[in-house]
């Protein structure tokens, strides 16, 4: 005999708690005020690099370097909205990043998610002349200066995107890089095309990268996860104020 709907579900209630009471939703914060760079640290630019005009982060891209997040990240969901303003532009922001640079290097340890314009191909092509691939273009992954990553969609060690969704100079485009336990995900203007995993490092700065072009950023958001189990060695180390 089928069962009137509201008996059924009084039949549940009496049972007991069955299904745990849903845990309060994380909320996204700012990273950028749209003001000023309160939150962010300059790692190796230099006071010119890095300005805020009219509600956006612009960096000149030079010279090659970073700056960092004040704090340390583990498990989140960053949402970045940026636009590149010259023809083959180069750009990325790391996780899981340390917030030093190594000698004789411009970069830091840790994952970038690539932020190329689109004729960056055409402009740097391969030794015989033919452009590189525009798939890695689109959101590449990889780790870099010693961090080490198992690539969904491998172009040697690095992961390319599966789809081509980026648009060019001076359009906006938006990441969403979900990162969870060593494991990312990139959502590239609304679909999710990259991934990598076994992400040797797994708690560390955000950082945005200055390498030699002008690009802006605007909307700066991350929602901190919880913590899962993260040894020593899996921790960037911590800059000391």
């Amino acid at each position: 005999m089928k069962m009137p709907g509201k008996l059924f579900v009084i039949l549940l209630l009496l049972s007991g708690p069955a299904i745990a009471e849903p845990t309060k939703a994380g909320t996204f914060v700012d990273l950028f005020n749209g003001k000023d760079l309160t939150g962010w640290v300059d790692v190796n630019t230099s006071p010119e690099t890095w300005w805020v005009e009219d509600g956006l982060l612009k960096c000149k891209g030079l010279p090659i370097g970073v700056m960092r997040s004040e704090k340390q990240y583990e498990n989140f969901i960053l949402h970045v909205e940026w636009r590149h303003m010259e023809a083959g532009g180069n750009s990325g922001c790391f996780i899981w990043s340390e917030g030093t640079v190594p000698e004789g290097k411009r970069l830091p340890k840790g994952m970038e998610v690539q932020m190329l314009e689109l004729e960056w191909p055409n402009i740097n092509r391969k030794a015989d002349g033919t452009p590189n691939d525009i798939a890695y273009v689109h959101g590449e992954l990889f780790g870099a200066n010693g961090l080490k990553t198992t690539p969904d969609n491998p172009r040697g060690s690095r992961s390319k995107s599966i789809e081509n969704r980026c648009l060019g100079k001076g359009e906006w485009n938006y990441y969403d890089v979900v990162a969870v336990d060593g494991t990312v995900k990139l959502s590239v203007n609304g679909k999710f095309v990259n991934g990598v995993r076994e992400a040797s490092i797994k708690k560390g700065y955000i950082c945005l990268e200055s390498e030699g072009a002008e690009i802006h950023f605007r909307k700066i958001q991350i929602m901190e996860l919880p913590p899962g189990v993260t040894s020593k060695e899996q921790t960037a180390p911590l800059v000391e104020e």
